[in-house]
């Protein structure tokens, strides 16, 4: 089985991307959903974050309010910047072991079912949190800031500047593409038609596929 790794800045496009790869064959799981499975209430890492972030990030239901959780760890844009790193790596180190764990327990459990899978982990904070080791290879998905904007934008459903000031605010706690694309095997350009895209994910298949058995 190949382990893949595949990842990218905010709204770079990352699960089009990997869609685009599961209907080549691969498998597929997103980091994200698993962090959002681990949020809900009653699991240990829900308890944790609440214990340190806060009732105020809760919604009436109990349930985590991402927007709220967000404005907390990420901080407003006027806090001072050590302030603001400090209160993501909390919520990192909450998080961010218990996600891997549930990725590699997702990858075993598909190599048990097919030896020749390819198991690709989309993962936004896949290098921040120190997994990239963990992969036999790692593919980097890149666009414009000013598409990541738009892309944010449309997602969230507001306006360009209240996207573009969370996606600088964000993209501080992140790599930057060029250190990413640094420790990349294969880099994707999505910032062109969709079909260009694809036709970059078809050609590192073909290269992938040989390397799986």
């Amino acid at each position: 089985m190949l382990k893949v790794g595949l990842t990218g800045g905010i709204a770079a496009g990352k699960s089009v991307v990997g869609e685009m790869f599961v209907a080549l064959g691969a498998r597929l799981v997103q980091a994200d959903r698993i962090a959002h499975s681990l949020m809900q209430p009653g699991e240990a890492v829900y308890n944790e974050v609440v214990r340190h972030f806060g009732r105020e990030i809760l919604n009436p239901d109990g349930s985590v309010n991402r927007a709220k959780l967000a404005e907390v760890a990420f901080g407003p844009a006027t806090a001072p910047e050590s302030k603001r790193a400090s209160r993501i790596e909390e919520l990192n180190r909450i998080v961010h072991p218990v996600v891997i764990r549930s990725q590699e327990e997702w990858m075993q459990e598909v190599g048990r079912q097919d030896p020749h899978a390819v198991a690709i982990v989309e993962a936004a904070l896949l290098l921040e949190a120190g997994a990239g080791k963990r992969f036999d290879r790692l593919i980097v998905v890149t666009c414009s800031e000013e598409q990541r904007v738009t892309r944010f934008a449309a997602r969230q459903k507001i306006d360009l500047e209240a996207a573009r000031k969370e996606v600088i605010r964000r993209m501080a706690a992140q790599l930057s593409d060029e250190e990413k694309i640094k420790a990349a095997d294969f880099v994707i350009d999505n910032s062109g038609s969709l079909e260009k895209t694809r036709e970059q994910v078809r050609q590192v298949w073909q290269k992938l596929k040989p390397e799986k058995s």
